[in-house]
């Protein structure tokens, strides 16, 4: 359990924290969570804002944990896998919470969670046949705009929601196109795997 496997699995921890800190009707249990007033038009929940922060950390732990593993060759089965499952937990959950909150639509993890399926079960084929499948920079690309437009969204898109710009929605957007088209690539560089025979 080197650096890095320990900094993915804070970031499952922190995952798990912001599920629940999301989904758990605290007015229900008689939990008063404090709402501030913003530009008296805005109304801002802070268990908004605290699962932001967490967010925030955990995804900055998602590039501490990759950037230690390559830099001192920490590389592990373990930690590409465990990586990759903290990475799902992390952004898809939040994304479905937002949306049955209303707060995005509900077509962005319908297409993000598809795209993730179809692209891991593209590697575990290409896997099988002893082709490990690297990450392609446009699928890097479509993460950082998931993070920040949740980390936006979290924040009610403060400050830029004061200037009636969406620009949470607007990454959100630009992040599941380009899921749409890296899955796509992701296929033409490993249809060779998806269609041979198995021997």
């Amino acid at each position: 359990m080197n650096l890095p496997n320990k900094l993915t699995i804070l970031r499952i921890f922190l995952a798990l924290l912001i599920i629940a800190i999301l989904i758990i009707p605290f007015e229900s249990a008689g939990i008063q969570m404090t709402k501030l007033f913003v530009n008296e038009a805005i109304v801002v929940d802070t268990k908004y804002i605290i699962a932001g922060i967490l967010f925030i950390i955990a995804s900055i732990t998602d590039f501490l944990d990759g950037y230690i593993a390559r830099k001192h060759n920490l590389i592990t089965n373990f930690g590409k896998m465990i990586d990759s499952i903290a990475d799902k937990i992390l952004v898809n959950s939040v994304l479905i919470i937002l949306a049955s909150t209303g707060f995005i639509h509900p077509i962005i993890p319908v297409i993000i969670v598809i795209r993730d399926i179809v692209v891991n079960s593209i590697k575990m084929v290409a896997g099988s046949h002893g082709s490990v499948v690297a990450a392609i920079w446009m699928g890097k690309v479509k993460a950082a705009c998931l993070m920040i437009g949740i980390s936006l969204t979290l924040f009610y898109n403060l400050p830029f929601e004061l200037w009636n710009l969406r620009i949470s929605d607007f990454l959100l957007s630009i992040a599941t196109v380009l899921s749409i088209i890296s899955a796509v690539q992701y296929y033409n560089l490993n249809k060779q795997y998806i269609f041979s025979e198995v021997k």
